[in-house]
């Protein structure tokens, strides 16, 4: 987030054709030249264009090709991961109010979603006209203990079966409704998946089933699966969303490291927390929708004040700048308080987003965490060269009640030259040496 249009940085130059590493975000496309022995040759971003998401993906790889030398021979090879679908918002149906609200929240959590509309009781027209104007990418349908009376969860399948709303649902209420509702909406061709009840009685909640179907439809709305980036050219360029390589590029970290890594990626509209041990086939990750620097900085300071992270004099000063980081996504700081104010908002989303992750991975009440061994921060706020800067977004972390013991010694590296995701894209496609020397160079040093 440095600038309104192409922002380009060149490297030491470039032998052979290479590969252009894009990640093409809901707000900034970027892109890295990498040379074929793991140089970083070049940096460009654009910001990504909802009109047509491909005319800024061909500006962010024009920019980035100009750092390439003179008589550079072939093209070099475009690996492309995408989060431009941005967060999942999602709309709640439930039989009452209360009980719909802590359900979505608890499913939504770490699923990459965050809870836009709440509806209870049964849907009525208007209600449906009100669900339609929150824009919403999917849908969960809760409510009625099993053995219930499934009347209103049939009335509601029925009300959204005849609705003009194409996006996914999860059924996930009383398994009385649960034949009818399927039938009524999967015979409009709608994608529908009938899901555990997460509410099977009265006061209890099991989101595991529901939450795992929301992370499934998070990974293909985030590809951008609907609007303007299902242009075929781009769908047979983005077939990774960014999670997954930051993952790759993660658990590489961790292998040549030879340590535990937490790394925290806060972006416009998600934060992503991956977690890895050398040697370890499985990296955790969790996907935060309802915490970002923009689109769903909202949520961050309503977060951090639960957490009691802010007091209600810090949340009040903020609230103005976050404000408007939802308003204006593409908005770019350009004096020096205005980028305070953002490192304030992106250390917080990335402590909250780290406890959560760290008590998700946690198999019992009585277990505690691992003590971590390096600790990487990534996303556009932090690539700001400005180490007064950084070291308190740093100290934010380590002086954090549950992160800080953890972290004790720990390195707190910044992902400046933006090396993880574009090193998860050369493992995938089988460069795994010049994703080591990427690695090396630019992040452990």
């Amino acid at each position: 987030m440095t600038g309104a249009g192409p922002q380009v940085g060149a490297g030491n130059g470039s032998a052979g054709p290479g590969s252009i590493c894009l990640d093409v975000g809901s707000t900034w496309t970027k892109a890295v030249l990498v040379k074929p022995d793991g140089g970083l040759a070049g940096f460009a971003e654009h910001p990504t264009t909802s009109a047509d998401v491909l005319t800024g993906v061909d500006a962010a790889v024009r920019a980035v090709s100009a750092a390439r030398d003179e008589g550079g021979g072939r093209d070099p090879e475009v690996l492309v991961c995408s989060s431009v679908g941005g967060g999942l918002r999602l709309a709640v149906v439930g039989a009452e109010r209360l009980a719909a609200t802590e359900a979505g929240y608890r499913v939504a959590r770490s699923a990459g979603s965050r809870v836009v509309h709440v509806h209870s009781g049964p849907l009525e027209p208007q209600d449906v006209r009100l669900r339609r104007r929150r824009r919403p990418g999917g849908g969960l349908r809760t409510g009625g203990a099993d053995g219930g009376d499934p009347a209103v969860g049939r009335h509601n399948a029925a009300r959204l079966a005849r609705a003009r709303i194409r996006y996914p649902i999860v059924l996930a209420g009383n398994i009385d409704a649960r034949e009818d509702a399927l039938a009524l909406l999967r015979a409009t061709g709608r994608t529908v998946v009938a899901c555990d009840n997460v509410s099977p009685r009265p006061g209890e909640l099991v989101p595991g089933t529901a939450r795992a179907a929301l992370e499934e439809m998070f990974s293909r709305h985030v590809l951008g699966g609907r609007g303007p980036a299902t242009a075929p050219r781009f769908r047979r360029m983005a077939r990774t969303m960014t999670p997954d390589a930051v993952r790759r590029g993660t658990a590489e970290l961790a292998r040549l490291s030879g340590r535990s890594v937490l790394l925290v990626d806060v972006g416009c509209g998600t934060t992503d927390v991956h977690s890895a041990h050398p040697g370890a086939e499985r990296v955790s990750r969790t996907v935060e929708g309802d915490l970002g620097v923009r689109a769903a900085a909202e949520g961050v300071l309503v977060e951090a004040q639960t957490e009691e992270i802010v007091d209600p004099v810090e949340a009040d000063l903020l609230a103005p700048a976050v404000r408007r980081m939802s308003s204006d996504p593409g908005f770019v700081p350009t004096d020096a308080g205005g980028a305070a104010e953002d490192r304030r908002i992106a250390a917080l989303a990335a402590v909250v987003a780290a406890r959560r992750h760290l008590r998700a991975s946690l198999a019992g009440p009585t277990d505690t965490p691992a003590p971590i061994g390096l600790v990487v921060l990534a996303g556009g706020v932090f690539r700001r060269r400005d180490p007064g800067g950084l070291a308190a977004v740093a100290g934010t972390l380590r002086c954090d009640e549950m992160l800080g013991p953890l972290l004790e010694d720990a390195p707190i590296l910044v992902d400046a030259d933006f090396a993880v995701a574009p090193a998860g894209l050369l493992v995938a496609s089988g460069r795994v040496e010049a994703a080591e020397a990427l690695l090396r160079d630019h992040l452990l040093g």
